[in-house]
């Protein structure tokens, strides 16, 4: 039994003794401890995270041997490994779950080790030697408490730089050459569910498209305002043990690396006792979510049928839609970005709760909030790019049945109301509704108009732009 036992493990130290470590296991002690002690779901730390993670110990490794505190034989193999980190090569060793220490220590030491092993390596010695140190080399200059932090932000950054920015702005751009598009078609415009005054089916996508460039917006200034590190806070804001240039000049080391401009933090208490960054951050992605289900919703209105619903727009068929009935064609595209915004919607609440978790010096419900974080600027990147590809570019408009419902619309009664006055017309709209005819057919039979004045104040094209026609005071 002990054979197998020293086959299949090393033995590895840290301040509380020794731990059984897993034999090609570039982690050790200290996170072997965190394996142990939360074994709660299957969540980890996305690719994302792990590379900020990267970034950060790289920046760390080359700042302090730039300010002669690190080894430069020690910090060009950390860097080395770090790199490694950030490629993603040893994402097998990153085995913590995200429901753990609250400051997510673990993971800071997950990374600490695994790089001060690999490291170690490559300079020849053995894992769990510590020819490299995960603490004195490693973690030199830092603490958990500001490195988590930072990791989160950068990951966050660099996520919505490189992918949910783009996507959102070909989503914007696909809507508003549909609005150009369908910038001629004037249907019968709704609210509260109901007929309502004309408006053109290109308007109503202009409306999408500004949604959109709206959200990107407010995410580009969460971008700026999560840009602000606390890196070179250590463990409660003061910045014990780091040298007063390591903050500075790691960032500045962190922006090259990302492509991101990065500063740091003009208050580091506020920075790392708070995660109000990350808070204010995800409410711009939760109303991003907010605008994609009333667009997600409007269109598969739009295009309910094909016989009993609005048809006023087709969607792309994208799969079969029942396993009963045949020929159903679901809006299932729409359906999909609709779930992805509910879940991140439950993120926010997630985020909420946990910019809650900040008591003094330090908030510990970060890795949570990371997870979070993270998961919904890639669900609404990848849901953005779906529904461009996969819905709005192939969305088709039925020029016959939107002429068809709006001729029958009451509302247009609405354009008599300055020429005839509003009881007239209302008294129009209800006895079309009652007789089942247009209110053009009974405002001719009573003669309210000449027949000329008639159709020109019932054409609804000119009913989708300001102004008054027909003059008011016209009797009742």
């Amino acid at each position: 039994m002990e054979e197998m036992v020293s086959e299949a493990f090393r033995i590895e130290k840290d301040s509380l003794g020794e731990m059984r470590v897993p034999t090609d296991a570039l982690w050790g002690a200290s996170t072997q401890r965190a394996v142990e002690n939360f074994p709660i779901s299957d969540l980890r730390f996305p690719r994302g995270f792990i590379a900020a993670l990267g970034m950060i110990k790289k920046a760390a490794a080359e700042t302090n041997m730039e300010l002669g505190l690190l080894d430069a034989e020690i910090g060009r193999a950390i860097v080395a490994a770090a790199d490694e980190v950030i490629a993603g090569e040893l994402d097998r060793h990153f085995v913590v779950d995200i429901f753990q220490t609250g400051s997510g220590t673990s993971t800071n030491m997950n990374a600490n080790e695994v790089i001060a092993n690999r490291a170690s390596q490559l300079l020849g010695a053995e894992i769990g030697s510590k020819r490299v140190h995960p603490n004195d080399h490693v973690n030199m200059g830092q603490s958990s408490n500001d490195v988590i932090p930072t990791a989160m932000q950068v990951a966050a950054c660099v996520a919505m730089q490189e992918k949910l920015i783009p996507e959102l702005a070909k989503l914007r751009s696909a809507l508003a050459e549909k609005a150009e598009l369908f910038d001629d078609i004037v249907k019968s415009g709704r609210t509260h569910l109901m007929d309502a005054t004309p408006v053109r089916l290109g308007q109503e996508f202009s409306g999408f498209a500004a949604q959109i460039a709206q959200g990107m917006r407010r995410v580009k200034e969460a971008l700026e305002d999560l840009a602000e590190l606390p890196l070179g806070g250590t463990a409660v804001g003061t910045g014990i043990n780091t040298h007063p240039e390591f903050a500075r000049r790691a960032i500045d080391r962190i922006s090259t690396m990302t492509g991101v401009t990065f500063r740091e933090a003009e208050n580091h208490f506020e920075r790392q006792s708070t995660r109000d960054t990350v808070v204010y951050a995800h409410g711009a992605l939760n109303t991003v979510a907010v605008s994609l289900t009333k667009i997600a919703n409007d269109i598969r209105w739009l295009a309910s049928g094909p016989r009993a619903g609005l048809a006023e727009i087709t969607l792309p068929a994208t799969q079969p839609g029942s396993s009963i009935m045949p020929g159903k064609v679901n809006p299932v595209i729409p359906e999909a970005v609709t779930m992805v915004a509910a879940q991140v919607m439950g993120n926010h609440t997630t985020i909420t709760i946990g910019g809650l978790g900040s008591y003094f010096e330090l908030n510990v419900m970060m890795p949570i909030m990371a997870y979070a974080l993270l998961q919904s600027t890639e669900l609404l990147a990848n849901a953005s790019r779906v529904f461009v590809d996969k819905c709005v570019e192939g969305i088709e408009a039925n020029r016959e049945r939107i002429r068809e419902l709006l001729e029958g619309n009451l509302m247009l009664a609405t354009a008599l109301a300055p020429a005839i006055g509003y009881d007239t017309a209302a008294s129009i709209a209800k006895q079309a509704y009652a007789e089942g005819k247009t209110a053009r057919e009974v405002a001719r039979e009573r003669g309210v108009l000449p027949e000329s004045e008639l159709a020109e104040l019932l054409d609804p094209r000119p009913m989708t732009e300001p102004g008054i026609r027909g003059g008011f005071g016209a009797g009742g």
